[in-house]
């Protein structure tokens, strides 16, 4: 039977109230910190209501509050509503943080607890560190939500399947080799690897546990004497066991992680992402153990893309790039046509195309397909209650992507649907702007993404308008569409922007109300060029769609930028137009024709 969120706060606080807890933290994640969770793990959700991929309540006997990003902001505002949680608006100068709004409101010696395998080494800390100082204790050993949640989901039982070498590029043998090497340099003996796309990676393998992101719930112990590999026993086939074994990896049942941890032996030195790693698993390496902790090996050389790699992302964005050609020749003709359209029914007919192009496994994330004031919010999905009818008229914002055997991809388009204003027009043009400064960067080796951002934000900065969120994040190949550890953003992050990196670049900028302007394709970077002055690095745009450009204001553009999207647009048909008929052909050479 189903309860309504009153009621399941209402069972916490019973629940808190038989365990002596003041203060219950529930995040998004799950044992692995992943961004998209298993059902099993949505414990946020349930207790909220909220679907936002992004955020944490906290519930006292008295209060209830969820902390969401900007992204979320709206949607969170909408689904709360009624619902007795408050909305906290983080980074706002008014909003208290979570360590604040908690040490506010609990006493000296009161406990807050939170499940500490939902909960991550870096961030159970600094709770700890905040609450310490007001004398409040923090306890991670108690799942309330477990005791509450009385339909919960199982851990998820689906069978995995390998990626052949003709798509990775690289043996499983010889990226254990790699990151034995990289754990030698550090001066580690073994990795421990909790975040799922770390696994995957490592040992070739790939699942569907998580929603739109190829990944198998698992963990990994690697060391040169022994590789274990911590998996539900019934989602391994006979073939794959085999080929593990073959490749020195040891399968062990997924429940088993701490008790292997613990019995390692004193003095060896555990690499561990406190960022990555959950408290549970952490408690459960010996204290005699030494902790190294930084970026895994694993996750850095993830990030790098070999030439198998990158080769597939070029295939891959070509097959994507024909499926949404036939989307929009699709849309214009039935917005044409009058027939009726709606924000879910353009994500549904997308997905189908994309389904028909070969090695296509999933969609690569919720399509985020946002009419008008839908397309301000910056991470919508639409629902049956909010699904807006199209019209011919206004700014149609589409964020979406697949999931390929050969690659993953993530593109946003946002077109007009009918003569648009001079704003408008204006604000697309800006974030263009900024789109094509970042994607025609030539920099030097060794920077940092936080050293590039200003690119894509000056000219929307020099109208006064700014957006919150990232403008590039790493993606995953055949594997998640938010990969890091390197990104493109205001905020300052150490990892160097290297060779072989594929990353997002998508500026933005919204009017809530009115509509939400975001230009997104995806890159490498690639080396460019050796001077005097040492290594310099660049951008490949590797995403091929159109931009609409009913919404360019070309006079705005510098002679560079004009240069570029019309050398884009070509490009853009020039590899799409051998695998589309006459018509299809025709349509794309009219939308990328010289402007």
């Amino acid at each position: 039977m189903k309860t309504s969120i009153q009621e399941r706060l209402s069972a916490l606080r019973k629940a808190m109230k038989k365990h002596g807890i003041d203060a219950y933290i529930i995040p998004s994640s799950d044992a692995h910190l992943s961004e998209y969770v298993p059902a099993r793990w949505k414990s946020r959700e349930w207790i909220s209501g909220f679907t936002g991929s992004a955020g944490t309540v906290v519930v006292t006997a008295t209060k209830a509050g969820l902390w969401t990003d900007s992204r979320y902001f709206l949607q969170a505002a909408e689904q709360l509503n009624g619902s007795g949680i408050n909305l906290y608006k983080m980074a706002l100068p008014e909003t208290p943080t979570i360590f604040n709004f908690l040490v506010h409101e609990l006493e000296e010696g009161l406990t807050v607890n939170l499940d500490g395998q939902s909960y991550s080494v870096a961030d159970t800390r600094l709770l700890n560190n905040a609450l310490k100082k007001k004398g409040i204790k923090l306890d991670t050993s108690v799942d309330l939500i477990n005791e509450i949640w009385e339909e919960r989901p199982a851990i998820p039982q689906n069978k995995l399947f390998e990626l052949p070498v003709e798509f990775t590029g690289c043996s499983v043998h010889d990226k254990l080799n790699a990151i034995n090497d990289k754990l030698h340099e550090a001066g580690a003996d073994c990795l421990v690897i909790c975040a799922l796309d770390e696994v995957a990676w490592t040992f070739n393998i790939r699942g569907n546990d998580v929603e739109y992101n190829p990944v198998a719930v698992s963990y990994a112990f690697v060391s040169e004497n022994e590789t274990v590999f911590f998996i539900e026993p019934s989602k391994l086939t006979p073939e794959i066991a085999g080929h593990l074994k073959q490749e020195g990896v040891i399968p062990a049942d997924y429940s088993k992680i701490e008790s292997y941890l613990s019995n390692l032996p004193e003095k060896t030195t555990v690499f561990i992402d406190p960022a990555k790693t959950n408290v549970a698993v952490f408690n459960a390496i010996p204290k005699g153990c030494k902790i190294m902790e930084g970026i895994t090996p694993a996750n850095y050389l993830k990030s790098i893309k070999n030439e198998t790699e990158i080769e597939g992302f070029r295939k891959a964005l070509v097959k994507d790039g024909v499926a949404l050609t036939r989307f929009y020749i699709w849309f214009e003709k039935q917005l044409a046509a009058g027939e009726r359209l709606t924000e879910i029914s353009l994500s549904e007919k997308l997905s189908s195309l994309r389904a028909e192009q070969p090695m296509y496994i999933s969609d690569s994330f919720n399509t985020i397909c946002g009419y008008a004031g839908h397309g301000a919010i910056v991470h919508y999905s639409a629902t049956p209650e909010t699904d807006a009818t199209i019209k011919p008229e206004g700014i149609l914002l589409m964020d979406s992507g697949a999931q390929y055997l050969d690659g993953t991809t993530d593109i946003t388009r946002t077109i007009a649907l009918s003569e648009p204003t001079e704003a408008m027009k204006k604000d697309f043009t800006r974030v263009l702007k900024g789109h094509i400064s970042l994607a025609k960067c030539k920099f030097p080796a060794g920077m940092r993404g936080s050293q590039l951002d200003i690119l894509a934000r000056k000219a929307l900065w020099d109208a006064g308008i700014n957006y919150l969120h990232g403008t590039g994040h790493g993606i995953g190949h055949c594997l998640n569409v938010h990969e890091g550890p390197q990104s493109i953003r205001m905020e300052e992050n150490p990892v160097k922007l290297e060779t072989g990196m594929v990353m997002s670049n998508e500026p933005a900028m919204y009017r809530t109300g009115e509509y939400g302007i975001r230009t997104e394709n995806m890159m490498v970077v690639r080396e460019d060029s050796e001077t005097e002055y040492g290594k310099f690095l660049s951008f490949e745009t590797l995403t091929l769609c159109y931009i609409d450009t009913n919404l360019v204001i070309v006079p705005m553009l510098s002679v560079r930028e004009h240069a570029w999207l019309n050398k884009y647009h070509q490009m853009v048909y020039d590899k799409l137009s051998p695998h589309l008929d006459e018509d299809e052909k025709a349509w794309l050479r009219e939308k990328t024709k010289e402007v």
